[in-house]
């Protein structure tokens, strides 16, 4: 009987189904596993394959006013047959980029859900098997909307993903491994069967034509994964499921508009204040509480309502009436300064401020030997040599909240930042230094990424870190009407506009061409013109921002490091010669370490840092080093140490693990009977190298130095 059992289970069918991607293929299995969730496919493309699924909970979620969605990413090492790093050789918290990837598939699916549902959906990619030819982070973002459109969770999908990159001018459509990381352009489109949805890149200063044209051929390529999986809805998609609305009733809102006008409500949220702005919103709260006081289900649904009529009476006023709620002019950026070295005794600081958003930003400098090391699915362990970090603290926006570390917003907000800078730095060999950016958010009111790219500008230059260009960040927003044609684009977003709009749009770059692209959305994609002049408005706005803030503040990067950052002298030696410069156990290079206080990094193939505060202590374990791995020669004319004396003669170091003898004879001019009459311990001298002797030993002498 249980061999029958087993029989039937694998007799179960399933369905497959197949396609072309960018000259690869990709095939979904539906059916075969994960029954028990809402939806769950294998995606395979080429040999890596990712393990989809997608839950909802039966019920709604209490105590909640947004769509509870989760995505998660987890990179298993089996998948590239490695173990896990680490004592307990198990996968641990997510990685950097398993959060970015995540965070990536979340931007522009979120949208396509319901406005008004409430049910716990989680998405879960489990990463199984890595081909490096087809980068896995790309298939758990189509599988992931794949799941969404065949369940019977309510989705507004199908969408779509590409990745493109740009080799020696030519576009490359989801590329290999090799080939992103080696890309001048790394960018992400997301679609739906009309509009694109989101847009994630990183650029080395690629031109805003060129840009604008890889997105849309993207847009093209997701056209036809809408229709794969089209295919897949009609075959194998279940109905969708009904739901507990959670949208605010109209005649509460009725309700509201009869105890606060829509002119009262206008008053109280047009202030370029923001404390202003939430006090009168707060008042008007208490308004609303009191007069619901009896109504328990419409006091429930009372933060959602308040927040529905704000943004009502915002996105009219700006659709209808160009009115900004600070005043400003559709394409005007707010009051903006900047400033260099704010904090003391660090290797370089910058303050940026637009409005009330404010960022300081610190550069610290060390050796490479500090790169952080990145275990990963690339089979090779990365090392990354410059590290952003961004904070978002509580008090930023003027709330308590206990601080339990960044979240996968601020490591988002980090990655961005860091992502606009890259291609400006200096290579390792034109300045031989990791770097570490530090991003804090004194105060935030719309954009505070952005204004970290620029902060972490005048942070570098001031570093003395010679950076090629000047790199600015701006972020514009939208608010859209009842056609495609009808919408207004808003040129430096503050937080108002980005909660009641339809659109992050946040472009940073330098004079020439543009370095990193985030585009977040509310709604379900823009239109071409809108995407367009969000590009054009972006480079504008950014140029004003070098030309007249940055620019003016620091001009170019300072000639000199700070005192308080470390030196690094660099040599070459030969790497036969390395072993000798460490010594047994270490002991060579620990003792030239303890003499001149520098630490000292050498590389498996004979590269040499030596890293100090004092100039002359790097030159001097710069010398002992030369001697440990040059051959004496006639003449040559040294300085050491007396360390040892022998009734024949005196031993003399000249720098750790490498002495020479001098005998006796060859001490002083006069005739001497015993080496102590003219020398002691620790006596430093000067010698001349008198050559090999026919037993090949190296001879030294104090009295034939000239």
């Amino acid at each position: 009987m249980e061999g029958e059992v087993w029989a039937e289970l694998l007799k179960k069918e399933y369905k497959t189904f197949s396609m072309d991607l960018a000259g690869k293929k990709l095939s979904v299995e539906v059916g075969r596993v994960a029954a028990q969730a809402n939806a769950g496919i294998l995606i395979h493309y080429g040999d890596t394959t990712v393990l989809t699924t997608i839950v909802a909970s039966k019920e709604p979620k209490e105590g909640v006013d947004f769509f509870p969605l989760s995505v998660e990413y987890s990179e298993k090492m089996y998948s590239v047959g490695k173990f896990p790093g680490g004592f307990n050789k198990r996968e641990g918290k997510a990685s950097e980029n398993a959060i970015l990837t995540s965070r990536v598939i979340d931007r522009p699916m979120r949208p396509l859900f319901p406005k008004d549902f409430r049910n716990d959906v989680t998405i879960e990619n489990m990463v199984m098997s890595v081909d490096p030819e087809c980068r896995p982070e790309l298939v758990a973002m189509i599988g992931s909307a794949i799941v969404a459109s065949i369940s019977d969770i309510p989705f507004a999908g199908p969408c779509a993903t590409t990745q493109v990159g740009l080799i020696n001018g030519e576009y490359v459509f989801n590329p290999s491994q090799k080939q992103w990381d080696d890309s001048d352009l790394q960018l992400t489109v997301a679609s739906t069967a009309e509009k694109v949805i989101m847009i994630e890149a990183g650029a080395n200063e690629i031109p805003e034509d060129k840009m604008i044209e890889a997105i849309y051929k993207a847009h093209d390529i997701n056209q036809t994964i809408v229709a794969f999986v089209n295919q897949m809805v009609a075959e194998v998609g279940k109905e969708k499921m009904s739901y507990v609305s959670f949208a605010v009733p109209e005649d509460m809102f009725a309700k509201m508009k009869e105890i606060v006008t829509p002119e009262e409500m206008e008053a109280a949220v047009f202030t370029d204040d923001k404390q202003t702005r939430e006090h009168n919103i707060d008042e008007i709260t208490a308004k609303f509480k009191e007069a619901f006081a009896d109504n328990e289900e419409w006091l429930a649904k009372l933060p959602d309502a308040v927040y529905q009529y704000q943004k009502k009476t915002v996105r009219k006023m700006i659709l209808k009436d160009h009115k900004r709620p600070d005043g400003r002019d559709i394409l005007q950026i707010r009051p903006l300064a900047a400033e260099i070295d704010v904090i003391p005794r660090t290797h370089g600081s910058g303050m940026f401020t637009r409005g009330q958003t404010q960022i300081c930003d610190i550069c610290t400098l060390a050796p490479l030997s500090e790169a952080q090391k990145v275990e990963g699915l690339d089979p090779n362990i990365v090392e990354k040599r410059y590290i952003h970090q961004y904070n978002f603290p509580a008090y930023s926006v003027g709330e308590t909240k206990v601080s339990r570390g960044p979240g996968r917003r601020e490591i988002g907000h980090g990655a961005l930042a860091e992502r606009a800078l890259v291609p400006v730095l200096p290579t390792k060999e034109e300045f031989p230094y990791a770097i570490r950016l530090v991003s804090e958010t004194f105060e935030s009111n719309g954009s505070t990424s952005q204004a970290s790219v620029c902060a972490s500008t005048l942070s570098l230059m001031a570093a003395g870190v010679p950076i090629k260009k000047q790199v600015a960040g701006i972020s514009c927003g939208l608010v859209t009407g009842d056609t495609d044609d009808d919408y207004v684009v808003l040129t430096d977003i503050q937080g108002l506009e980005d909660f009641f709009g339809d659109m992050d749009f946040k472009v940073a770059g330098t004079h020439d061409g543009i370095t990193a692209i985030q585009m977040d959305i509310k709604i379900h994609g823009l239109t071409r013109p809108i995407v367009e002049e969000a590009i054009r408005r972006t480079k504008s706005a950014r140029e004003f921002i070098i030309n007249n803030v940055l620019t003016p503040c620091i001009a170019e990067p300072r000639k000199e490091l700070s005192p308080y950052a470390p030196k690094i002298l660099s040599m070459e030696i030969d790497p036969s010669k390395i072993g000798e410069v460490v010594g047994k156990q270490g002991k060579v290079i620990n003792e030239i370490i303890a003499r001149t206080d520098c630490k000292i990094d050498i590389t498996d193939d004979g590269k040499v840092s030596i890293i100090g505060v004092d100039p002359e202590k790097m030159l001097q374990a710069k010398e002992m080093i030369d001697i440990i791995v040059t051959e004496f020669y006639t003449g040559q004319i040294l300085t050491g140490k007396v360390v040892s004396i022998k009734e024949f003669g005196a031993f003399v170091e000249f720098a750790p693990g490498k002495e020479g003898m001098v005998h006796i004879s060859k001490i002083s001019k006069d005739r001497i009977e015993h080496v102590e009459d003219v020398l002691t311990l620790g006596d430093v001298v000067k010698v001349v190298c008198l050559g090999k002797d026919r037993m090949g030993r190296v001879g030294f002498s104090i009295k034939d130095v000239k």
